[in-house]
This record gives structure tokens, sequence and C-alpha cells, in this order.
């Protein structure tokens, strides 16, 4: 799994493992200044296509999807899958790294060799945080690319025994069907934990999240990639 994956007009709820806990809304105002949290307005119901069900995903994981495409990423990029997981009120899931406490990020990670993209989507958002109820909505059409930073590109080269320029992205859209309950950043058990609080949020808030602690070697490289994921996805957020 990738360390890179290893990344508020209504405001989220934080959540930290195992028990999820409410703090109050996140300002920026000073980098210094710790983020605080408070309970958002839900909005209605995300309307889905009649053709489609609702599924788990240890069971999307069996079988690899004709419709997930396998066309090669730019030369030099590791492939790569970014999960967008939106709940019934069209908020996104986000957490923050334990490696870097200020730096929040959607989930992602890693394509095996000769895996499926939407099979790697399902599986890096179990092995992150031990969801297993989610519908696939969406799929971008092509990859999205970021190059790493020079001290992030030598300290993977050291990790993976690779030098990759950074990461191609195929990015997955998926509805969050299961009980919030069910999110634990322990993850499967299968991989050593990312994650150290996670929280719902709105497409604004995950770009200024994103950007907001870059002067702090966050993850602000990926911010443009975040921009085009977001703008693709955005009819679901309406």
């Amino acid at each position: 799994m990738a360390i890179c994956r290893s990344l508020f007009l209504h405001s989220p709820l934080l959540h930290r493992p195992p028990q999820p806990q409410v703090l109050s809304k996140p300002t920026f105002s000073s980098l210094n200044c710790p983020p605080k949290f408070s309970k958002f307005t839900k909005l209605p119901l995300l309307h889905q296509n009649p053709k489609r069900h609702s599924t788990t995903i240890s069971s999307l994981a069996c079988t690899s999807s004709a419709s997930s495409s396998m066309e090669s990423p730019p030369e030099g990029y590791r492939k790569n899958v970014g999960i967008c997981l939106i709940n019934p009120s069209k908020k996104i899931f986000a957490a923050s790294r334990l490696d870097m406490p200020n730096a929040w990020q959607m989930p992602q990670g890693g394509i095996d060799e000769n895996e499926d993209p939407k099979v790697a989507a399902i599986r890096e958002l179990k092995e992150e945080t031990g969801v297993s109820s989610a519908e696939v909505l969406a799929e971008a059409p092509s990859w999205l690319a970021y190059d790493f930073p020079p001290e992030v590109r030598e300290k993977l080269k050291h990790q993976w025994g690779s030098d990759w320029k950074g990461q191609a992205q195929k990015w997955f859209l998926l509805k969050f069907t299961g009980n919030e309950e069910d999110i634990n950043l322990l993850g499967d058990g299968s991989e050593k934990p990312e994650f150290g609080e996670w929280s719902w949020m709105s497409p604004e808030q995950i770009i200024d999240l994103v950007g907001s602690f870059c002067c702090l070697n966050a993850v602000d490289f990926k911010k443009p990639v975040y921009k085009e994921v977001l703008a693709v996805f955005a009819p679901y957020f309406q």
C-alpha cells in the first residue's frame, strides 16, 4: 500500500478509532490552531438510478468488472486508485493521516499486478476504513496523475524499491450504504492503519483541507487531482 494514499459550509463530524467522537467545526485562521467541529445539517438523500442496486463490497470484490478501464497510465507513474465515498447526505468521507495528522485525504491505494481498478478500489476502501457496504456509482473516465515532491519521491524510492515519478489514479465514486459504526480506521486487519480521524465533508471542505497545510509538508501536491475528481463527480453532490 502506498504511503501517500496515502491525503466547511456545513460543519463535519470528526471521529477517532475505536469509538467515534464528535468534536467542533475546523477553522483555518491559523495553522497552529487545532480544528474545531460541530454537527452539520443533513441534506436530502441521493436519488438513485432505478437500475442500480446496493451491494456489499465483499461481494463486489469477488469478480472483475468489464466496465473498469485498464488502459495504460502515463509512463513512469505508479498505478493507483482513489475512492470518493459519499453518504446519503452527499457528504464525502475524508481522514487524517497518522504520519501527518494535519493532512486530510480521501482513501487511495496501489493497484496489484493484473488487478482490476474497481476491485482494487473496493479492496483498498475495506483495508483502510473497514467499510464493507457501498454502492459503486461512477468511475472517472481517465487516469489522473500527480508528481511526487522530490523529498517524497526519494523516501518512496527506498520504501518501494522503484523510482516512480508520481501516481496515476483511477477514481471511483461510491455511496456508503452501511452504518457509521461499521467505519473502523483499524481497517480489516490486513494492513497497518494509516488514518487517525475521519469526518464527512463537503467538496469545498475537502479542497480546503488538502491544501491548508501545504507549508507543513502535507498533501498539497494532490490538490489539482482532487479538484478534477470532484468536478467529474459534481452531479452526484447536487
